[in-house]
């Protein structure tokens, strides 16, 4: 029997110490779970996380959110298991929402991501080979890891620089173990020399570091001093990827960018202007959220300028939505998709975003949020999907550590029992090939 029993909802936490919603889906005595991640900077064009709006918790309990998990699990019951994409679609049907605002997509996606590990744990396999097999059995490869080693932004209350996210690339490595490797000594090596000079080694919500140093550019200066430290190349083994985020940072009114550290504004004709030289004073290789989620015609302008030296990454931009992804194909408004699960809210339109942009040649990146929980669904998500890239913070708390950890354990997985190969991505994304 591989019908659905039961689907209950629980309130656990994430590593913002503020609720989340945590589902079980029972199969004939086989019971497994998820939890949903929540974002601070989140675009406006997201599938709405439903919080209760009340005096608990500050208003961000979960309740209705749990609550309607009972509904949907009225819907589910008897339902075969292994049909995951009509169950994502009798969820979003119910729904009914273009959002998701009704049920919630952190009930949507928490259900979603559990009958996923429910399906794998009856077929007995591993989380990541039966997503593949949801995918369409294509190839599979370990990603290569992009580690936000300083938070910036809203990630530390702009108490720092503009930007939201400065990223280690270790783009020279031949393994994923031993990018993790560089990844981490090049983490302590920047811990060190913040330490020397000074300053605070505080980290903020990805586990990156949080100095209180007003300058975008002093930021870039100590990781590629950190890259020497710890004994690599800037820009042949390690490189830099920016996550500014700067519709944090957009005035819609006047249509400039408000840079506090500089204390001037600029339009996105002048924005462009700055990440070209960035690019080309910098081992930089990718740039994500680069322009406001709107500026479609800012978005097409940098791509043609940029686009064949770095990647251009949409988040907040594109938020994992087929619809946007289409025209944003269509306009040449980016080159590389941030896939994020809770930002459209189930496992099927997640597949479905990141089979587009494969179709298209775009660059796919997994992606954590800053409110995380120790579920490392996205990591089976990332090596099940060849998706080549993920993002999951610095190489520090746990909620951020147990991807890396799950990405390790599949790495020494017994693979000659899958009949397939797990292959290591490398620099494949950044050599051009892919766009």
């Amino acid at each position: 029997m591989s019908t659905i029993d039961k689907v209950k909802a629980y309130q656990r936490f994430d590593s913002r110490g503020n609720p989340t919603v945590k589902v079980e889906v029972t199969v004939n005595n086989h019971t497994a779970s998820a939890m949903v991640p929540s974002g601070a900077s989140t675009g406006d064009h997201e599938a709405l996380e439903l919080r209760d709006h009340g005096e608990r918790f500050l208003g961000l309990g979960v309740e209705k959110a749990i609550g309607n998990v009972e509904e949907i699990e009225k819907i589910l019951v008897g339902h075969d298991i292994f049909d995951q994409v009509n169950i994502d679609k009798l969820m979003i049907e119910l729904d009914g929402t273009e959002n998701k605002s009704r049920l919630g997509a952190n009930a949507i996606l928490a259900v979603s991501m559990a009958v996923v590990r429910t399906a794998a744990l009856v077929s007995g396999k591993e989380v990541f080979h039966y997503i593949n097999s949801l995918f369409g059995e294509p190839k599979m490869s370990l990603p290569i890891p992009m580690m936000n080693i300083i938070n910036g932004g809203a990630h530390v209350n702009w108490e720092g620089s503009d930007f939201q996210e400065y990223m280690i690339v270790p783009s020279g490595a031949d393994t994923f173990s031993q990018g993790l490797m560089w990844g981490v000594e090049t983490y302590h090596a920047l811990k060190s020399l913040l330490g020397k000079k000074g300053y605070s080694t505080l980290v903020g919500d990805e586990g990156g570091f949080a100095p209180n140093i007003q300058s975008n550019t002093k930021l870039i200066d100590l990781i590629t001093d950190a890259i020497v430290q710890a004994g690599y190349k800037p820009g042949e083994e390690i490189s830099i990827a920016l996550d500014p985020a700067v519709s944090e940072i957009y005035d819609k009114d006047n249509k400039k960018y408000k840079l506090h550290t500089q204390n001037r504004e600029l339009t996105s004709d002048e924005m462009i202007i700055m990440w070209e030289e960035l690019v080309n004073n910098y081992p930089i290789i990718s740039l994500e959220d680069a322009l406001d989620q709107d500026d479609w015609e800012g978005w097409t302008a940098l791509t043609q300028k940029l686009g064949k030296k770095v990647q251009i990454v949409g988040d907040d931009f594109l938020v994992t939505n087929t619809k946007r992804i289409d025209r944003a194909i269509q306009e040449k408004s980016a080159n590389a998709l941030l896939v994020k699960l809770n930002q459209i809210g189930t496992v099927t339109e997640t597949l479905n975003a990141i089979a587009k942009c494969k179709e298209a040649n775009w660059n796919t990146i997994v992606s954590h949020r800053s409110g995380e929980t120790e579920d490392a669904f996205i990591s089976d998500l990332c090596v099940a999907t060849a998706s080549g890239q993920i993002k999951t913070g610095a190489p520090a708390r746990s909620e951020r550590v147990a991807k890396y950890n799950r990405l390790l354990d599949i790495d020494e997985i017994d693979l000659v029992k899958l009949s397939q190969t797990v292959e290591f991505t490398g620099n494949t994304p950044f050599t051009g090939k892919q766009r």
